[in-house]
């Protein structure tokens, strides 16, 4: 095979949805579709790389558009160039905004590139990226604020019984105390042998947030997901000194500086870059770079067919 021949000759994008027979919510949205956006690059040499985003009903227009307005630009590269790819697709877009929706875009084609690449080289892609450990932890997530109690412990106890030795919640509900109550019935019925986090999705006013961190505490719970608005860094050194509860973060990010700001003011446990909004490979694993000089562990967010590989390609990812 000619390094030639793995140049991107053409592209298709395809979408697949699920509504949903009941919508499911979280502090700050309601989800009435699961929905994705798959990307599909052809090389010359006949080997295709994929990958997708999470789109759910938002934005549907918006996000296709950007996806067709770059992918034109990354024809004739070299599937390995990725880098190329970044900077030509930043300069594409840097007038209307590099982040948001043409980050999404870029990231889609970053990572289908990597898959593409790694094709031709009939390697899977950890073998790319070097090896630190061959697992990683997980844990079971759901807990919508939308579920009935029943319907949240047969959840979470359906983890448990499928081996999870973690479980994650939803909260920020209009009373922190219905979040407390929630989570006392989530340890009673998972035992203490479970781990059990909460995410806010940024739904929280700090004072809420620090009631119910206190009260999280008695139960103890492993960590505090967005409870804030996640450019509050201030409220977030406020949280952490008045509570000490671990702190998780990193979903929102399109890039670095919510993370030096976090870790300026002590506010920050556990940093989880999503890899679509921050970019792609390269772009995660800066990120998990500077995490670890500060001694923090990653575990990323959501997409788990690119994280788990990932993870086991940084010192600090969560084993």
């Amino acid at each position: 095979m000619s390094i030639s021949s793995t140049k991107v000759k053409s592209f298709q994008i395809f979408k697949t949805s699920a509504r949903l027979p009941k919508p499911i919510s979280d502090a700050t949205h309601t989800l009435n579709e699961i929905s994705f956006l798959v990307l599909r690059l052809q090389l010359e040499n006949g080997i295709t790389g994929e990958s997708y985003l999470l789109s759910f009903q938002y934005s549907p227009n918006a996000i296709l558009g950007a996806l067709k307005d770059m992918l034109p630009h990354i024809k004739g590269l070299e599937a390995f160039e990725t880098g190329k790819a970044e900077a030509l697709l930043y300069h594409q877009s840097e007038y209307f905004g590099a982040n948001g929706l043409n980050k999404w875009a870029a990231a889609a084609i970053n990572i289908a590139m990597w898959d593409a690449w790694a094709r031709s080289l009939d390697q899977p892609v950890w073998k790319l990226w070097g090896v630190h450990k061959d697992q990683c932890a997980i844990y079971g997530s759901g807990g919508w604020l939308s579920y009935s109690i029943d319907e949240l412990i047969e959840e979470v106890t359906n983890y448990k019984a499928r081996g999870f030795k973690a479980v994650k919640i939803k909260v920020g509900s209009s009373n922190w105390k219905t979040d407390a109550e929630r989570l006392r019935l989530v340890r009673a019925a998972v035992g203490d042998d479970i781990n059990i986090m909460m995410d806010a999705n940024q739904g929280m006013q700090l004072p809420e947030a620090i009631q119910l961190a206190h009260k999280a505490r008695e139960l103890n719970i492993y960590w505090f997901e967005e409870p804030l608005h996640h450019q509050n860094f201030e409220g977030y050194k406020t949280l952490k000194q008045q509570t000490g509860i671990s702190l998780a973060m990193g979903e929102r990010e399109y890039d670095m500086q919510p993370l030096k700001e976090l870790i300026a003011r002590s506010a920050l446990d556990i940093w989880q870059p999503d890899i679509l909004r921050i970019g792609g490979v390269e772009a995660w694993r800066s990120s998990a770079a500077l995490a670890d000089v500060h001694h923090l562990p990653v575990l990323p967010h959501y997409y788990k067919d690119y994280d788990v590989p990932l993870v086991c390609s940084v010192p600090n990812g969560v084993g």
